[in-house]
């Protein structure tokens, strides 16, 4: 899977410039976020709180504008909850943002 972390790049500019740790620093903070995120949802254990987890991750994602992550985390809530595969593009989106 392809990811296109533009949008990411671009809000981080718009927010500290020229700065490269603190746009790291703030680059660091979302993956840490949205892995935070993904891991919930690898424990869940009921339906419930697979929703409450994806959603939340689609509002980080849509935070900074990241299509694919929205389109994963919407994919998860209209799945199964517990779906592996899912998860695993979940992973591999955040693991091409780092």
């Amino acid at each position: 899977m392809s990811f296109d972390s533009g949008p990411l790049d671009r809000y981080l500019s718009a927010a500290v410039g020229d700065d490269a740790a603190m746009a790291l620093d703030l680059r660091s903070a979302f993956t840490g976020s949205a892995r935070d995120l993904a891991d919930l949802m690898r424990r869940a254990r009921c339906d419930a709180n697979w929703e409450v987890a994806a959603l939340r991750l689609k509002g980080l994602a849509a935070t900074f504008g990241i299509v694919a992550l929205i389109e994963l985390a919407e994919q998860a809530i209209a799945g199964a909850p517990g779906d592996p595969l899912v998860l695993r593009r979940i992973n591999e989106a955040i693991d091409g943002i780092a």
